[in-house]
């Protein structure tokens, strides 16, 4: 935050195991503690409102706006509130979510506004051309991008090393594997052997700094269904293979990826049943068939929301007007 010139002022909060009681308790005096100290920060500041989007780590702020009397507006990003914003959205003045649905697991559903998950403006303005050109990949080829967050994802790493002969045997297929910092280096080697050879069409890479221009270069999209991911695919519009983390609290992941696969823009494969077979056979079905591509970029389009970051400051803005009303 710094970097980005945001003056920034941390408080502590901790996670809580919900099978391990002891880890609540510690959890909570923590958490009482930062209350303590988020009144004092927000009546230093005395700000017009407070934003939060969810997470341990906004509980304590919160409840200081609650206590300091501030307008509160939430952010709920994934399609199954979490416990901070369940816990929050009884005194908040507003709680936007992403998808529709989200509304219900509030205890205040009449005060959800649907206004989707705010993405960078690197991502709304992300450039086919420029992705391709830095990749390498030509106008006619397909190309298939493969992230799992910042960190990568085993479960896709390991199905991608799998299909990649399989993959390959289409040659119009371009590959750009980001396979996370941890483990890039030794996919890359996984891969290699894999092919036998090293082979210019599969590249691994292990973190990409402007995702969107390389979702803008891509034809086949394979990720988590993370909200953040879900919120870039869909701005750009761009069909997917959705693979849900499976330990996602109350598994959120695969509720994302099932609202993308509903409205017809992802093919959503359990990580449970994913190997190289399942992922090759789904990845090829899309490109071999550009008219169904078409259709789900289409689709994914129309969940899209490239002003949701607009549409929260609007909530807050609002928040700000209608208390200063009540005065």
């Amino acid at each position: 935050m710094p970097e980005a010139g945001v003056a920034f002022r941390g408080v502590r909060s901790r996670g809580f195991d919900r099978g391990n009681p002891i880890t609540l308790l510690t959890s909570a005096f923590i958490a009482g503690v930062s209350v303590v100290r988020s009144i004092f920060i927000v009546r230093s500041l005395r700000p017009d409102v407070v934003l939060g989007f969810g997470g341990y780590v906004s509980l304590p702020v919160g409840l200081a706006a609650v206590l300091t009397r501030t307008p509160l507006v939430l952010h709920e990003q994934n399609s199954v509130p979490g416990l901070a914003n369940r816990v929050l959205a009884r005194w908040a003045d507003a709680v936007c979510v992403t998808y529709p649905d989200s509304a219900d697991g509030l205890g205040t559903p009449e005060r959800a506004v649907v206004t989707g998950n705010p993405v960078r403006a690197a991502v709304s303005d992300a450039s086919r051309d420029r992705g391709r050109a830095r990749f390498g990949v030509g106008d006619r080829d397909v190309m298939l991008l493969v992230f799992g967050g910042s960190r990568g994802a085993r479960r896709i790493n390991d199905a991608m090393v799998s299909s990649a002969r399989a993959l390959l045997a289409d040659p119009a297929l371009r590959v750009v594997h980001v396979a996370g910092r941890i483990e890039a280096e030794a996919v890359a080697d996984r891969v290699r052997e894999q092919l036998g050879r090293d082979d210019e069409r599969y590249r691994v890479i292990d973190y990409i700094d402007e995702m969107g221009d390389a979702i803008a270069a891509s034809d086949v999209v394979v990720a988590r269904a993370g909200a953040t991911s879900i919120a870039e695919l869909t701005v750009v519009g761009r069909p997917a293979v959705l693979i849900p983390y499976p330990y996602a609290t109350e598994d959120h992941q695969t509720r994302n990826a099932r609202a993308v696969a509903e409205a017809g823009a992802a093919v959503v494969i359990a990580d449970e049943t994913v190997d190289g077979h399942t992922l090759a056979g789904a990845v090829l079905g899309l490109v071999s068939d550009p008219g169904r591509r078409e259709r789900m970029a289409a689709a994914a389009r129309t969940l899209g929301r490239p002003d949701a970051a607009a549409r929260v400051a609007d909530q807050a803005r609002d928040a700000v007007a209608a208390r200063k009303e009540k005065r």
